[in-house]
């Protein structure tokens, strides 16, 4: 799957790219799975708005975000859904999990929106990776951060993908936990001859990056 953006300028950031060069905005380029794309930049530039456009969260924007040559703002309610479900996860930000339901639970619900991709086994195969699996019964809202980010990351994984979206996925775990999730996040992308895109403050060498972008 391509994912192709032509001329985008988020429109509350207009006045601050005139002062800054960036490799996304305002220009045309063009990702293709199974690509491995870094997307660096300081707090406050964009990272967030980047991916939340990407996934057709925002529409505040001018230019053009292209699926497959495919205008999102031309793609029905339905027809999103479906590429949400088969072509494109995601691991926002702010996590977005349901604090009164368990740590299992939330990853459940995904594995189940379709077909699933997965048997209930692998939820409990992932948690032990990450060591999580202590608490998969705990719910999420009690659960640190640090816990709920490898929620957050085994509930993307539990279903099919081209592209796996990621905006600091990173950021509250020690590099110990981070070897164990890129570790998991390569093995499933590969799995499924799958790209993504993840963004993050500094340069690391966690994965081998296609490219490595400044917003």
């Amino acid at each position: 799957m391509q994912i192709e953006l032509k001329q985008i300028i988020p429109i509350p950031l207009k006045d601050k790219l005139s002062q800054r060069v960036s490799n996304i905005w305002n220009t045309n380029i063009s990702f293709q799975s199974p690509q491995q794309i870094k997307i660096k930049a300081p707090s406050g530039s964009g990272k967030t708005t980047f991916i939340h456009t990407l996934y057709k969260l925002r529409y505040d924007y001018s230019g053009e975000v292209l699926y497959d040559n495919i205008n999102i703002k031309n793609i029905e309610d339905d027809t999103l859904a479906v590429i949400r479900q088969q072509k494109i996860s995601i691991v926002f930000q702010d996590l977005r999990l349901f604090p009164n339901l368990t740590a299992g639970e939330n990853i459940e619900l995904n594995r189940v929106l379709q077909t699933p991709f997965y048997e209930k086994e692998k939820i409990n195969e992932m948690a032990e990776k990450l060591g999580i699996a202590s608490i998969l019964n705990q719910r999420a809202g009690l659960c640190s951060y640090g816990e709920q980010q490898r929620i957050a990351i085994i509930r993307s994984l539990m279903q099919p993908f081209e592209w796996l979206l990621m905006d600091e996925p990173f950021s509250h775990l020690d590099e110990g936990n981070i070897l164990k999730a890129t570790a998991l996040i390569k093995e499933e992308c590969d799995k499924r001859n799958a790209g993504f895109i993840l963004t993050d403050l500094e340069d690391d060498e966690h994965f081998d990056y296609s490219k490595t972008l400044l917003l």
